[in-house]
């Protein structure tokens, strides 16, 4: 059974801020972060128990190319994904472990 993805509003906004730097980096640059986003994101939908916890409930996948984490916890007995961060790896994880 797939499973439903919920993404808690600071998600959002950590993605238009690294798109709108990447943007100002290189034309197309943000496309390319956004989609490499989208990639580790159905890597975890394929199997989102593979991906080990690393504290309290939240598991931590990465992104190819860009040096970002996708910081998200499981609700198996509702087939629920909570994406609760996406963060460049060498923020501190204390940002994701405020937004529970």
């Amino acid at each position: 059974m797939p499973y439903i993805f919920e993404f808690l509003d600071e998600v959002y906004n950590d993605i238009q801020e690294t798109k709108s730097w990447y943007s100002n980096q290189k034309d197309g640059l943000d496309d390319l972060f956004a989609q490499s986003v989208l990639n580790a994101i159905t890597a975890i939908n394929k199997m989102p128990a593979s991906y080990p916890v690393r504290y309290k409930n939240i598991r931590i996948a990465k992104t190819k190319i860009f040096p970002y984490h996708i910081h998200f916890y499981l609700e198996p007995r509702i087939n629920k994904i909570v994406i609760t961060a996406i963060v460049h790896n060498k923020r501190h994880q204390s940002i994701s472990k405020n937004r529970q």
